[in-house]
């Protein structure tokens, strides 16, 4: 099930839950949700933005693992005034029980993430034309400037186009019409590596391991943990 249809049955779970624990005038309250009455003042408002922030945040973070029914009966019995069918005492285990079976889940999707972009490198290096430096960076010519080459303290201007290797874009300054300006020593290794190697006038395709690019760490919400990089990159000028 997407993300997305978990929220929706998550939304309905969560409503069904309230309109137990609530009385007659908040039922009609709820009913009336669909021709905007709830959301129609700022405090309406504000309190749909808390609530689907925090359900959209719940979600992503466990993974799917959140049982969505047994959250939805706590938010019922805290609204309603019940006592908590679960001690407090029992609080802490819990939480390690819950966080244990996020990592396993996590675990097994960057393990699977991993085997696909190695499989994807691994593709690409045996393309014709395809080199492969030691540290691991591949590249592929697709036009070879006859300029000068940077040196590490230089800085450049290019053109780039960067996506993930299922072909998402996350960064390019093709789509924004407007070149890009940086130290060649200032970028990824991947990067800064390609740079040195490239004459301007030149346009390569470059895949980037994550070693020579965001690592373990990543980078915003785009590009996750042990990613492959794919940049078209054309070298513009040195400054």
């Amino acid at each position: 099930m997407s993300n997305s249809s978990i929220c929706r049955s998550f939304g309905a779970s969560l409503v069904a839950a309230l309109m137990v624990a609530c009385g007659p005038a908040e039922i009609e309250a709820a009913d009336n949700n669909d021709n905007g009455t709830v959301l129609s003042t700022e405090i309406g408002q504000a309190s749909y933005r808390l609530g689907y922030d925090q359900a959209a945040g719940l979600l992503e973070q466990t993974g799917g693992v959140l049982d969505l029914a047994a959250f939805a009966r706590g938010v019922s019995d805290a609204a309603g005034g019940e006592d908590a069918a679960v001690p407090e005492s029992e609080r802490a285990r819990l939480m390690q029980a819950l966080q244990a079976a996020v990592a396993a889940v996590q675990s097994a999707a960057q393990s699977e993430a991993n085997a696909q972009s190695q499989a994807f490198r691994d593709e690409f290096a045996a393309r014709a034309g395809v080199t492969q430096t030691e540290s691991g960076l591949l590249y592929e010519v697709i036009v070879e400037g006859s300029g000068p080459k940077p040196a590490l303290t230089d800085t450049v201007t290019t053109h780039y186009h960067g996506t993930l290797t299922s072909g998402e874009v996350f960064d390019s300054s093709v789509d924004r019409g407007s070149p890009a300006s940086f130290p060649v020593n200032g970028v990824i290794k991947g990067w800064t590596e390609a740079l040195q190697m490239m004459g301007v006038g030149s346009k390569w395709r470059l895949v980037i391991p994550p070693e020579l690019g965001y690592g373990e760490r990543g980078a915003g919400g785009l590009i996750g943990p042990n990613e492959t990089l794919v940049f078209e990159v054309e070298l513009l000028e040195i400054q």
